[in-house]
């Protein structure tokens, strides 16, 4: 009688229903914790692409083909440089330039 009535007792305290609490739950709350974890691994992978493909041309102000003759001209022209240092750094790319053959 005593074993029949523990059971009992502890299933009309419990404040779900007479089986348990079932089989999953406090796993109700890994489903949006798991859809989080995607979206954000998602995201950081997008980003790190994007970050690759810039990286892969120098970053945003350079081009895959831009020389540099043409940097230095453009550094000249905006006033970076003076006149007899942009003639002396010119003198030594054209000497240093690879032979093509």
């Amino acid at each position: 009688m005593l074993t029949a009535l523990v059971p009992s007792a502890a299933l009309a305290a419990a404040p779900w229903h007479p089986y348990g609490p079932g089989p999953f739950y406090p796993f109700f709350l890994l489903g949006p914790l798991v859809w989080l974890l995607v979206i954000v691994a998602v995201a950081l992978l997008l980003r790190r692409g994007a970050r690759r493909r810039w990286e892969a041309y120098g970053g945003p102000a350079f081009g895959p083909n831009r020389s540099p003759e043409a940097t230095l001209s453009e550094r000249f022209a905006n006033g970076e440089i003076d006149e007899v240092e942009y003639r002396a750094r010119l003198e030594v790319l054209r000497a240093n330039r690879p032979q093509r053959r």
